[in-house]
């Protein structure tokens, strides 16, 4: 086993856990795959999408302190977080239950 997920900057033992649950085992793993194929997998892992914990794996793979994100920058990475969760978190839903699923209407497929 490599080095452990949280040993990268901004990153946590709550981010140990998911990665371990998204099959990432190690922050090697997690630099090889890059922020957005690995936060897809941790949608596919099932958990939930959240934009700041989004950045602040990118800014943390970067080397970046986590508020380090702004202007232009953070309007991109909003676009690529977006389209990670179009393709990545509740797929199979209708666009109408998505946004009901968005603001904690109904529950998540299982």
């Amino acid at each position: 086993m490599g080095t452990p997920v949280s040993s990268i900057r901004n990153l946590g033992p709550m981010m140990d856990a998911a990665c371990a649950q998204a099959g990432i085992p190690d922050a090697e793993t997690l630099h090889t795959l890059g922020p957005d194929e690995a936060y897809a997998r941790l949608l596919r892992a099932g958990i939930k999408p959240h934009f700041i914990g989004y950045y602040v794996l990118v800014m943390g793979l970067q080397g970046r302190p986590w508020n380090d994100c702004k202007g232009e920058e953070k309007k991109a990475l909003r676009v690529r977080f977006d389209a990670i969760k179009a393709e990545s978190f509740d797929s199979d839903r209708s666009a109408f239950e998505r946004a009901l699923n968005d603001i904690g209407v109904i529950e998540k497929k299982k």
